[in-house]
Formats: C-alpha cells, sequence, structure tokens
C-alpha cells in the first residue's frame, strides 16, 4: 500500500501550484474586504505599514509556490536544505492557520454565503499546505 510519502514530490508540486492560485487569488482580497475605505480610518503609518506587510505575505506565498512548484525534487531530496525549507514552509503554514483560529475574534468576520464558502476553501487548502509540507519535513528527516 502507498503512503503519503511516495507521491510527496508530485504533493509539493501541487502544493505549489496551490501557492501560486492563493498569491493569484489574494490580489481580489483588498478589493473584497474594502481595505482602502477600511483603512482610511487609521493613522497613515499603520496603514503603510499594512500595505507593506500584506505585499510582504503576498510575495512570499508566491515564492514559495514557485520553488514548490518548479523545483518540487529539491525539497523532497532529503537535503539539509530541504529539510530546513520544508520545516520552514510547513511552520509558516501553521502559523498561518493557528493565527486565524486563536488570534482574531470572529465576530468582525464578514458574513454571506460567498464569503464564508470563500473561507472554507481558503482554510481547506492551508491544511492542505499543511500536512504536504509537515509530510515533506518528516521524509526529509527520514532520508538525512
Amino acid at each position: 500500500m502507498k503512503s503519503i510519502f511516495d507521491h510527496i514530490e508530485l504533493l509539493v508540486r501541487l502544493a505549489g501550484i496551490g501557492q501560486i492560485c492563493l498569491a493569484a487569488g489574494s490580489t481580489a482580497i483588498p478589493g473584497i474586504l474594502k481595505w482602502k475605505t477600511e483603512l482610511t480610518k487609521v493613522n497613515p503609518l499603520i496603514r503603510h505599514i499594512f500595505w507593506m506587510y500584506a505585499g510582504y505575505i503576498l510575495v512570499i506565498n508566491f515564492c514559495f509556490g514557485f520553488v514548490s512548484a518548479f523545483c518540487a525534487h529539491d525539497l523532497t531530496n532529503g537535503s539539509k536544505l530541504a529539510v530546513l525549507n520544508t520545516g520552514f514552509i510547513g511552520l509558516y503554514w501553521v502559523s498561518r492557520i493557528c493565527i486565524q483560529f486563536f488570534g482574531f475574534e470572529r465576530k468582525n468576520f464578514p458574513t454571506g454565503k460567498w464569503l464564508v464558502f470563500g473561507e472554507i476553501v481558503l482554510v481547506s487548502l492551508f491544511l492542505f499546505l499543511c500536512i504536504v509540507y509537515a509530510s515533506a519535513f518528516y521524509s526529509n528527516l527520514q532520508k538525512l
């Protein structure tokens, strides 16, 4: 019987495609959540920092996706660099999930069936990314 580890390179590649799609789709979030309007209520320095952080996150998600989609073998070959990179990317996504569910008050989340559906899709993707990179990390550790 084959396990997740027998398909880890393919899963990392799929995770990469998912992250590229996430980065592309994330460009719609400011409009959907009306960031420009909402951010006029905060100090200009806070607004600039917010946009800077949003830009960093967008670029990181795209870069993780690009590396995973096009260099999946290098992320699953058992090298020390593969261990560290898959561990870092896995920790990044686990942190993302934890911050969303334990760091935010849910009462302020937008409502509406499409927004709830979008959140379900995103959380499912985040969980998939957590599982894939944690599995790749473990697989790489086993190869050392």
